[in-house]
């Protein structure tokens, strides 16, 4: 079985990194010195499985579902934006795609 580099190990883990979503630290500490419990395991997970190269190719692959994943999520939102509207908004909107405006409800 063949062995997968440091280098390579350190370039799967930091593009891990980069698809995880962001947090706030804790006030007087930095990310980078207080990690989360995902980044923990995947560091140890990483570090640990470093000689296997079965669990880089299943990191490699994890980055690029993420990957995949993420921009979907922005396609989502960019080409259907009416997706977390209600019905009522929904129907306003379409109508004044249309050139018509819907006359005001009275609030009962």
């Amino acid at each position: 079985m063949a062995t997968a580099s440091p280098t390579a190990v350190r370039s799967i883990y930091r593009r891990l990194l980069r698809e995880l979503p962001t947090r706030t630290p804790r006030p007087g500490s930095h990310v980078l010195s207080n990690p989360s419990p995902l980044q923990r395991h995947i560091r140890t997970t990483l570090g640990a499985s470093a000689t296997r190269t079965p669990s880089v190719d299943e990191a490699e692959q994890f980055v690029q579902y993420v990957r995949a994943q993420r921009m979907y999520v922005t396609l989502v939102e960019r080409y259907n934006p009416g997706m977390n509207l209600t019905e009522e908004e929904r129907i306003r909107l379409t109508a004044r795609r249309v050139g018509m405006d819907l006359p005001v409800e009275e609030e009962k």
